[in-house]
């Protein structure tokens, strides 16, 4: 007959080698209640000589914790959430707790599944980047059930819940006067700016122009156009939306499209600002497509950083955020939670970098 597998062996076996009840090996294999040292050292010794494999679910029911945290990733191929998910696991690997990862493609319903199947799997807390930022009912319920919640990369409006981003309003901003003080009039935009929920984008706008509207009610590409537009006010220099080149979903292709428009422009843009990985990379095609050199047909800051731009010659400039940061926090955040820390939700905004690679000169004279 074969040997008995570890995964077989029982807290009633480990308690009788070691000479102690049952419940008494429960406590000291689960984690929970109070046992002597030596008792400790006893149980603990007979359960590694056994084999012995702690039963999770088991030790759940009992201490009401899976040591479980879920995550809820836009895009779990992307870079962005790779880095984040580095500094999530790094901290929960540190406090004893395992990850559970889950991909909503930046899509409502699959967001509301792996929701779902991360609150049957009982896990003690989530992390999400929600791709709904106005309702999101399902993280409402989550957060009324008891289950802690925290966001990263954009925050729900009126959620009770704890959420890490960066400010992507004063990074913009930043970008964009920095090409307006080398004497850049004309700077194009490319940006997902897939929806808004309180007008078109004529409203936004005037919105922006007129302080009406709340940065933090914003999904980040919005965010990031508003301090591009504030740094043409701050400027005084007009707005003129034909320079923007709003992609209006997720996607490559329609980014590419989206740059050619603005490229061949008859006063095609002098710069160019694009407001992510994605949007990035796209860009780059089409600017090598036209055969543009940087910075001397065109000058160019993306808004993060990928292993890429710095391989190029010359670099590309760019914003770097915080990720691995960002996921430790939001990790941290979410730990104090479920061990009992009460207390108003914190929306920690991290400071981004700008790294300055010599992809902006002053626009070539005519």
């Amino acid at each position: 007959m074969a040997d008995k597998r570890p995964d077989k062996i029982t807290i009633a076996e480990v308690a009788k080698l070691a000479g102690v009840s049952t419940a008494t090996a429960g406590r000291v294999l689960g984690g929970y209640g109070y046992s002597r040292q030596e008792i400790k050292e006893k149980v603990r010794e007979s359960a590694e000589k056994l084999g012995y494999r702690p039963n999770l679910l088991a030790r759940g029911l009992i201490t009401g914790k899976t040591m479980t945290i879920g995550v809820v990733a836009g895009d779990i191929q992307s870079p962005f959430y790779a880095s984040i998910m580095r500094g999530v696991a790094d901290i929960a690997r540190a406090s004893g707790f395992g990850v559970l990862l889950t991909n909503s493609d930046e899509r409502l319903d699959r967001e509301l599944e792996a929701v779902q199947l991360l609150r049957e799997k009982q896990v003690d807390g989530l992390i999400i980047a929600p791709s709904d930022i106005v309702r999101s009912p399902h993280l409402h319920s989550a957060i009324k059930d008891g289950c802690p919640v925290v966001m990263i990369d954009r925050a729900v409006v009126n959620l009770a819940a704890d959420s890490v981003t960066v400010d992507n309003r004063a990074a913009s901003r930043e970008c964009i006067a920095r090409l307006i003080a080398v004497g850049h009039r004309r700077i194009g935009m490319v940006a997902e700016l897939e929806r808004w929920e309180h007008g078109d984008f004529d409203e936004f706008i005037r919105c922006v122009l007129d302080d009406t509207v709340d940065p933090a009610s914003l999904f980040p590409s919005w965010q990031r156009l508003f301090g591009y537009f504030e740094a043409h006010r701050d400027a005084g220099l007009p707005i003129d939306k034909t320079l923007v080149g709003r992609v209006g979903v997720y996607s490559a292709e329609v980014a590419r499209k989206e740059t050619h428009r603005l490229l061949q422009l008859p006063e095609r843009p002098t710069a160019l600002f694009t407001a992510d990985g994605l949007m990035s990379a796209a860009a780059m095609e089409v600017i090598a497509a036209l055969d543009l050199s940087i910075p001397s047909d065109l000058s160019l800051i993306c808004f993060d950083d990928l292993d890429w731009m710095s391989f190029l010659k010359p670099g590309i400039s760019a914003v770097v955020q915080p990720l691995t940061d960002m996921g430790e926090a939001a990790a941290r955040l979410v730990l104090a939670r479920i061990n009992g820390e009460g207390g108003e939700p914190q929306r920690l905004a991290l400071t981004p970098e700008f790294a300055d690679r010599g992809s902006v000169a002053p626009p070539r004279i005519s």
